[in-house]
């Protein structure tokens, strides 16, 4: 019978976590109790897996009111499906509702199993979400996420890059006052945007005015709702706005171009993930293109290399964007 974490746990009475740890040589174990463990799992018969037998992408969801609007988790599972098979690798899609008390015993669970990779999806997860993850066995990364409080391999999007140049863009168009089109709900990315935005305009001699920020819902829906409740308020427009991504971007376009104002000669727009409504709208959006498949294909092999080529250091891996120019920017 194959002989796991959990079996040399219950025979040593040290936690899974401790003897993933000591199996792993990771630090943090003491030298007096690696050996116990190390001693027992050569007893047990324990061997180490040299490869995976699948891999496992985990969508956490809580609210899903910025998961759902997007085509991100789709694309980037395409990704991992796609390299997962030039591996001979399965694929199982799982989503487990963070919100639940049980979610973080499954989620323990899982990760006792050191042949089963895991790609987490983190775009909705704070730092606290991420405590079932600590000393996994299982090979893990995180994609759209980040932990800070335990060490775990991650790729993430450039998101304070990519809106301090979409917003230098803006500044060397000419404009000077540019607003931010904020999300009523928030994930970790958002803020990393605004401080980009900000950082942009310091460096311009501008700032970033309350006036000019609009809150709006996180679907096309709400978005558009209200966005045309503030409109009705005539407020001050500016000559541009960024938004933290497409679907803000897109229903505050339409409610404005609704209202009677003209995109990009009244107002223009900078969104972030080049979704496929932002080439559909009229004008088709300027945005950030997120290479998705490409964070997939990353991630499997981020898994893959764990297991044949164990190291005792993680890395947290920040990808690069492309601005796609369309057609609802134009020069002051």
């Amino acid at each position: 019978m194959k002989v796991g974490v959990r079996d040399i746990s219950r025979k040593t009475g040290f936690s899974p976590a401790t003897v993933s740890n000591a199996l792993n040589r990771k630090r943090g174990v003491s030298k007096q109790t690696a050996e116990i463990i190390l001693k027992t799992a050569q007893e047990l018969g324990y061997q180490r897996p040299t490869r995976l037998d699948r891999i496992q992408f985990v969508v956490a969801r809580k609210s899903g009111k910025v998961l759902d609007e997007s085509d991100f988790h789709p694309a980037v599972v395409d990704g991992v499906e796609q390299e997962a098979e030039k591996h001979g690798l399965s694929t199982t899609y799982i989503t487990v509702n963070f919100t639940d008390p049980a979610s973080s015993h499954r989620m323990r669970e899982m990760c006792l199993d050191p042949t089963g990779g895991i790609v987490l999806l983190g775009t909705e997860l704070e730092e606290e979400d991420y405590r079932p993850f600590y000393n996994s066995a299982a090979p893990l990364v995180i994609v759209d996420g980040w932990c800070q409080h335990s060490f775990m391999e991650s790729i993430v999007i450039a998101n304070e890059s990519s809106a301090y140049n979409a917003v230098h863009y803006l500044v060397n168009k000419g404009h000077r006052e540019i607003g931010y089109i904020q999300g009523k709900t928030s994930i970790r990315n958002f803020p990393l945007r605004e401080r980009g935005c900000r950082r942009a305009l310091e460096e311009a001699g501008l700032k970033l005015s309350e006036t000019y920020r609009v809150r709006v819902g996180t679907s096309l829906r709400t978005a558009y709702a209200d966005a045309k409740e503030w409109i009705s308020g005539k407020p001050k427009l500016p000559t541009a706005f960024f938004a933290e991504n497409d679907v803000l971007a897109c229903g505050t376009m339409r409610a404005l171009i609704e209202a009677g104002y003209r995109v990009p000669e009244d107002v223009s727009f900078i969104g972030f993930d080049d979704l496929p409504v932002a080439s559909v709208m009229l004008p088709a959006l300027t945005t950030i293109h997120v290479p998705k498949h490409v964070i997939g294909r990353m991630a499997v092999r981020k898994l893959i290399a764990q297991v044949k080529h164990p190291h005792d250091y993680t890395c947290t891996t920040h990808i690069s964007t492309t601005f796609v120019e369309r057609d609802s920017v134009c020069s002051r």
